[in-house]
């Protein structure tokens, strides 16, 4: 199996999908796209990974971010006080040209989440920025959760809550956190890592996003899927709308795929190198 090699490849646009796995896409994707489909290999099991691993040097790419983790804030990922604890010191105004905070302008506060109809809305309003790029990424939220026929995701809810507490904090004197704050962030880090090596944990986490007749009825890993196609669903349609306005090669990929309790795993995490986490499909729209 090949690489991703995201930037090494040849294309104008290219549409992440995240947390797609390889598997429930190959199996759909005929429903509303036409190309030619390969499996590849991501650099990393999550988008903090996947990011520090693929963006290294710097390139001029208008990067449509819904996910949180890519964006214009300036602050490096091993600063960050919310969201998977990680040792990556990179930000995407680092390495990234134009980047533009599609989970911030987009967000819509009943589904949790960014819809896909955001970006396609970003996309219109800085089509300046597009013609300015050599390169331009799209990357969609879905199939991520939440799941958005539920419309009450919580977990990216919380993310950015704690996106704009660590906003405020950069604007107060330092010092004004005091010694309970200073803490907390040191032994944040430690509890995750052990939260993410319990499945119970992960499981858990998933709840957050099922309904809890569908988990009695079905299990975890029938309700989280049928919901997870859906939302890939939900996405891919909305990608179809938009490519034939994409004047250029398109691409779509994701940035990693999603676990339903393979090898003890659920969701994704950093550094967690198993084929539903690596696996992403490469897919060269015709």
């Amino acid at each position: 199996m090949e690489d991703q090699q995201f930037l090494e490849s040849d294309w104008d646009y290219c549409v992440v999908l995240d947390a797609c796995r390889y598997d429930v896409f190959s199996d759909i994707y005929e429903d509303y796209l036409e190309g030619t489909l390969e499996k590849r290999w991501s650099t990393g099991s999550s988008t903090p990974e996947w990011a520090y691993r693929t963006f290294e040097g710097e390139y001029d790419i208008a990067y449509f971010s819904g996910n949180p983790f890519i964006n214009d804030l300036g602050i490096p990922l091993n600063e960050l006080k919310w969201g998977a604890s990680c040792d990556y010191e990179w930000s995407a105004t680092d390495h990234i040209s134009d980047v533009f905070d599609v989970w911030k302008s987009g967000w819509d506060d009943d589904l949790g989440t960014v819809p896909p109809e955001s970006l396609a809305e970003a996309f219109h309003e800085n089509s300046a920025a597009v013609e300015r790029a050599d390169r331009t990424v799209l990357h969609y939220m879905q199939p991520h959760a939440p799941y958005l026929s539920r419309g009450k995701g919580q977990k990216l809810k919380q993310i950015q809550k704690g996106i704009r507490r660590q906003e405020e904090a950069e604007n107060t004197p330092e010092g004004d956190s005091g010694a309970l704050s200073s803490l907390g962030d040191s032994i944040r880090p430690k509890v995750e890592s052990r939260l993410e090596d319990s499945e119970l944990a992960q499981k858990a986490g998933l709840w957050l996003e099922l309904d809890p007749a569908e988990l009695v009825r079905n299990g975890t890993r029938d309700a989280a899927l049928e919901l997870y196609e859906e939302n890939l669903r939900i996405a891919l349609e909305s990608v179809s709308e938009l490519i034939p306005e994409l004047d250029g090669k398109v691409i779509v990929t994701a940035d990693h795929g999603e676990a339903f309790g393979e090898e003890g795993v659920w969701e994704h995490h950093i550094e967690t190198h198993i084929p539903p986490l690596m696996e992403v499909p490469w897919l060269e729209v015709q």
